[in-house]
């Protein structure tokens, strides 16, 4: 009876798992689903993987072809309903990218990804911070502060990074796992730290290290 009970039992759990797959594969968002209309575009060949994170400001986000946003990821532009944003798209995903499961890409001004730019999981992506000028006004409620994000084609960036306003990288660059980015950086180099800093440097002939 106990052994005819565990094949019952895995029998339904692997019907389960089955009808799972099925049904996040139907419910994730290809370019001719009805909700891909939203988005400023949806490029050929690309996908948001079901579950999705939230997602906001669809109006002011483009995504390029072939491009595969993971589960739970956000994507946001703006804060409020109806909000006029200052630059069209805000965030612009490039081809053929990788966003992994659990990342965040908030924009407010300018993000801009570039094509094959591939991501781990749990990565948070903002180009606004909150300022400190009043240290009588609690800091979430003082006034935002905007600096435009670029992502240089052929990046990747690893899990749990953290790439903050104003963050320039380069293309062809490795941002190591739980790295905090801000700032300028050339392209083909590795980069790691809190703060982040380049640790390795290609200077077209073989890889070098900076001097501290």
């Amino acid at each position: 009876m106990l052994r005819l009970r565990s094949r019952c039992r895995s029998g339904i759990g692997h019907l389960i798992r089955r009808l799972s797959v099925s049904l996040n594969r139907a419910a994730s968002i290809g370019p001719y689903d009805p909700p891909a209309r939203r988005y400023k575009r949806f490029g050929h060949g690309s996908i948001i993987s079901w579950p999705t994170g939230n997602m906001y400001g669809e109006r002011w986000i483009s995504i390029g072809d072939d491009t595969m946003i993971a589960t739970q990821v956000t994507l946001s532009a703006g804060m409020l309903p109806g909000q006029q944003m200052m630059t069209d798209p805000v965030v612009i995903i490039g081809d053929r990218c990788l966003i992994g499961r659990g990342s965040a890409i908030v924009g407010h001004y300018r993000i801009d990804i570039g094509d094959d730019v591939y991501t781990g999981m749990n990565v948070y992506i903002t180009d606004q911070n909150h300022g400190y000028e009043d240290i009588n006004i609690p800091i979430g409620v003082q006034d935002p502060q905007d600096d435009p994000v670029v992502i240089g084609s052929g990046s990747w960036i690893g899990s749990g990074a953290v790439v903050l306003p104003g963050a320039r990288i380069g293309e062809h660059c490795v941002i190591a796992a739980n790295s905090v980015v801000r700032g300028e950086f050339p392209p083909y180099s590795v980069v790691a730290g809190v703060p982040a800093k380049v640790v390795r440097l290609h200077n077209g002939t073989n890889w070098t290290r900076p001097e501290n």
